[in-house]
C-alpha cells in the first residue's frame, strides 16, 4: 500500500503525476467529457460549455493570483480585451478564426504590460485596486473607439471554421472548449514544474527572499502578468463566441469576482483546486434556482429577473463559509478525504 510521496530523484519531483491511477481517471474523464456533447439535452450542455469557457479563464487569473500571488481585480478586463480582439479580427475584418484566437490572447498579454508595470512597486489591496480602474479604463476606451469596435452596439460573432472542421454546432463548439481548456490546464500544470513556475511561487512566499536567491522579481512578475492575460483572452474569445454577440454589458465586473471566488472555493495555487472550484461555482446558482424553484412562481421570477444580484449574493456567502471553516478549499477537503482513505483504518 502506498504510505508516502519520497521522491528519488529530481525528474520524479517535478513529473506531472507518477500514479497510475491518476492517469488512467484522467484519461477516463476525458474520454467522458467528449462523448458528453452527443449524449445529453441542450441545457447540460449549455452548463457544460460554460464550465469549460470558465476553466479556461480561472486557470489564468490562479498562475496570476494563486501561483505568484499578485491580487487582480482586472480578470474582466482581460476577458473583454480578447473578445473584442477575435470580433474585431473574424468578424469585421474577415481574418481566418486562428489569426482571432491569436490575437485575443496576444492583445490581452500586451495590455497586460500596462498594469502589469506598476506591479513592480504595489501589492496587496493597493494592486488590487490598480487592476480594478484597469478594467473600468478598458471598458470606457472599448466604448469611445466606436469605429474599432462598434461602441455600445458590440459586433455579432459566429461560429467559427478552420482546419476543416465547422464548429457551428453546439457538440462541435463544446469539443473546441474542451480541447481549448485542457490544453491550458497541461500548460499551467507545465508551468509549475517549470523553472519560471518556481519562481512565481517564491514570489508568492516571499518576494524578498525570492530576490536574495537570484530571482528577478519586475521579469518574471510581468511573465506571470502576461501568461494570464493571455490564457484569460482566450476565454473571452470563446465567451464572445459563445454568446454570439460581444458588447461590454457581456462582461461585467461579476465575472472577477466570480474567477476570485473560484479560486478560494476550490483552493490557491492548485490546478486541481480551480476544476473543482469552478464546477462548484458555476453550477451552484442553477442548482439554487432549482430548489428554491420548487418553492413558488414568486421566487424562481427573483432569480430570472435579478440573476447577477442573486449570483452576488450566492457567491459572497460561499466564499465567507470556506474562509471561515476551510481556508485551503476544496482541494484541501479532496487531500484530507484522500488520506483518510490510502491510511484507513490507522488514520489516527
Amino acid at each position: 500500500m502506498r504510505s508516502g510521496n519520497f521522491k528519488e530523484s529530481y525528474a520524479g519531483l517535478i513529473v506531472l503525476t507518477d500514479s497510475r491511477w491518476v492517469w488512467f481517471w484522467s484519461v477516463v474523464l476525458l474520454a467522458v467529457l467528449i462523448v458528453m456533447p452527443f449524449t445529453v439535452n441542450a441545457y447540460v450542455l449549455s452548463l457544460q460549455t460554460l464550465v469549460l469557457i470558465t476553466l479556461t479563464g480561472a486557470l489564468g487569473l490562479n498562475l496570476l493570483t494563486g501561483m505568484t500571488g499578485l491580487i487582480s481585480l482586472g480578470h474582466a478586463g482581460f476577458l473583454v480585451l480578447g473578445a473584442y480582439a477575435y470580433a474585431v479580427i473574424v468578424a469585421k475584418h474577415q481574418f481566418p478564426p486562428l489569426a482571432g484566437f491569436a490575437a485575443a490572447g496576444v492583445v490581452p498579454a500586451l495590455f497586460s504590460i500596462v498594469v502589469g508595470l506598476p506591479s513592480l512597486r504595489l501589492r496587496g489591496l493597493y494592486l488590487a485596486i490598480t487592476t480594478l480602474a484597469f478594467s473600468y479604463i478598458i471598458n470606457n476606451i472599448i466604448l469611445e473607439a466606436s469605429s474599432i469596435t462598434g461602441g455600445a452596439r458590440g459586433i455579432a460573432v459566429l461560429r467559427p471554421e478552420f482546419l476543416g472542421v465547422d464548429f457551428s454546432s453546439d457538440q462541435a463548439f463544446a469539443l473546441l472548449c474542451l480541447s481549448v481548456a485542457t490544453l491550458t490546464l497541461l500548460a499551467c500544470l507545465n508551468i509549475r514544474r517549470s523553472r519560471v513556475g518556481r519562481a512565481f511561487m517564491a514570489i508568492r512566499d516571499n518576494d524578498t527572499a525570492a530576490r536574495t536567491m537570484g530571482i528577478n522579481l519586475q521579469r518574471f512578475k510581468l511573465y506571470a502578468f502576461m501568461t494570464s492575460a493571455f490564457m484569460t483572452g482566450l476565454a473571452g474569445a470563446l465567451m464572445g463566441i459563445y454568446l454570439s454577440f460581444v458588447s461590454v454589458e457581456g462582461f461585467p465586473f461579476l465575472l472577477s469576482i466570480e474567477a476570485l471566488a473560484i479560486l478560494i472555493v476550490g483552493g490557491l495555487g492548485s490546478a486541481l483546486g480551480v476544476v473543482l472550484g469552478t464546477l462548484l461555482i458555476v453550477l451552484l446558482p442553477e442548482v439554487v434556482r432549482i430548489l428554491f424553484g420548487q418553492l413558488g412562481s414568486g421566487i424562481e421570477a427573483v432569480f430570472s429577473t435579478g440573476v447577477h444580484e442573486v449570483k452576488s449574493i450566492v457567491y459572497g456567502v460561499v466564499i465567507i463559509l470556506f474562509l471561515r471553516f476551510e481556508p485551503r478549499g476544496l482541494v484541501g477537503v479532496w487531500h484530507d478525504a484522500k488520506r483518510l482513505w490510502v491510511h484507513w483504518p490507522l488514520r489516527y
